[in-house]
């Protein structure tokens, strides 16, 4: 069980928000199954996810969480169609080799698809780059450059696009600032692309 003196994070607050409540979800990425968790408590999901690392499997067993081993980008071509309710791919995309094929899976898998990954345009990641000459370390981009599992820099601008793309409607989208808040007034794409650190999505089939 969650710890009932922890304070979950904005992000997965936003993404439980997004999932009704008795859904079917598929957690891609569970980690140390913290998401799927608070799903389970707030939302009483059916929840199942796939993670990646053996020690974030075993976190997520410990909690009594079915998370299975498994990787993104080659094991979501075993799901069937239209599986579950929801699928969710927390701050994972940009480490996935195919992102535009993971998509794919998940709209294709899933009724929905949230889709959460941190923006490489914001204004302190651009600030670094222009003035300092180096790869930014944030709180939301917490590695150096050479250990990172990031291996795609998609921005907030880039997503729109993908979505475009791919034929995914977006129900909603919401930018979060540095500390983790949403950006309540509606602005248009580029300002999100520059003051929001982190894209949060909640996508359909077209």
């Amino acid at each position: 069980m969650t710890d009932q003196f922890a304070t979950p994070r904005l992000d997965f607050l936003l993404v439980a928000d997004m999932v009704a409540k008795g859904s079917r979800v598929l957690d891609i990425g569970s980690g140390d199954g913290s998401l799927l968790e608070l799903l389970r408590e707030r939302r009483d999901v059916d929840g199942r996810g796939i993670e990646i690392s053996r020690e974030g499997v075993n976190d997520c067993l410990a909690k009594g969480l079915p998370v299975i081993q498994g990787d993104a980008d080659t094991d979501l071509a075993d799901y069937p169609d239209d599986a579950f309710d929801y699928v969710i791919l927390s701050q994972t995309i940009q480490a996935t080799r195919q992102p535009k094929v993971v998509l794919e899976h998940l709209l294709r898998i899933g009724r929905r698809a949230i889709v959460s990954f941190p923006n490489f345009g914001h204004w302190r990641v651009r600030l670094d780059l222009t003035f300092r000459g180096r790869m930014p370390v944030t709180e939301n981009m917490p590695f150096s450059w050479y250990d990172t599992p990031n291996i795609h820099f998609c921005t907030i601008r880039d997503f729109v696009e993908l979505c475009d793309g791919v034929g995914a409607k977006m129900e909603k989208a919401v930018a979060l600032d540095a500390g983790g808040h949403p950006i309540r007034v509606a602005l248009p794409w580029w300002v999100w692309n520059l003051f929001g650190a982190q894209g949060v999505f909640l996508l359909k089939r077209g």
